[in-house]
């Protein structure tokens, strides 16, 4: 379980995170929302140990993500698919990640073949595409069958069938028992994915809901029309018509 209390971080003078609380737990995928510049992201950092509160917590199973022994057996997180190094083989940018948490060299196969990425896996990661890369993160969140799953914007640069293996695959783990979470700006994409939403703007709590009750209170008739209700004070960059139309 992943419980995130009074969660405030400053930059300067600016508030990218404003005592945020909410809950995520097991069994059920948690999408996590919100417009650009929300929060989210830093939100996950906070989580990670990447970034330090200015108050407040993150709490992974009742401890910091910092305290966390061979943390990628408890936690799986995706935030950016190019943080690798590009040098190296996409096998052996698992490998070294599997040796640093004593995670049996076969794992790297079988998260190599679970995301497709089999036939590719002593290719330089320097030759992938965005949708490769992607696979290629996902399976790194995966390497240590870890019980708790952070990932932001996993669908980018998916294919179609890339998106609807993902959806099946996160789905089944929350059955089984695991706490996900996933941020994703793509909401045709989380209506169908995730079962319960967090949504943030401005740093701050907007919803900790469940999807039907979400668009119910909303009195809309899509999870996109209760997004934009629910965040029209919050977006910041707000396209306007072309003058004279």
């Amino acid at each position: 379980m992943i419980e995130v209390r009074e969660l405030t971080k400053t930059f300067g003078k600016t508030i990218a995170v404003d005592r945020l609380s909410f809950t995520v737990r097991p069994g059920r995928v948690t999408g996590f929302l919100g417009p650009n510049g929300a929060g989210k992201s830093t939100t996950m950092r906070l989580m990670l140990g990447l970034e330090r509160p200015t108050a407040g917590h993150a709490l992974i199973d009742g401890r910091p993500y910092r305290e966390t022994g061979e943390p990628l057996r408890r936690v799986g997180a995706l935030l950016d698919a190019s943080y690798v190094h590009r040098g190296r083989s996409a096998y052996h940018h698992l490998l070294w990640l599997a040796r640093s948490n004593r995670i049996p060299s076969a794992r790297v196969k079988a998260v190599l073949e679970m995301v497709g990425l089999e036939g590719v896996a002593r290719a330089r990661c320097r030759t992938f595409s965005l949708g490769m890369l992607q696979r290629l993160g996902i399976a790194a969140a995966f390497l240590g069958d870890p019980p708790v799953l952070l990932l932001d914007e996993p669908v980018n640069g998916l294919d179609p069938e890339g998106v609807l293996w993902l959806r099946t695959l996160l789905k089944g783990l929350a059955a089984e028992g695991r706490t996900v979470l996933v941020s994703s700006h793509l909401m045709s994409e989380m209506a169908l994915t995730a079962d319960h939403l967090v949504v943030i703007g401005r740093g701050r709590l907007l919803a900790d809901v469940g999807m039907a009750e979400f668009i119910e209170r909303s009195r809309a008739t899509s999870l996109e029309e209760a997004f934009l209700r629910i965040t029209a004070d919050a977006t910041e960059h707000r396209a306007q018509p072309e003058p004279g139309r």
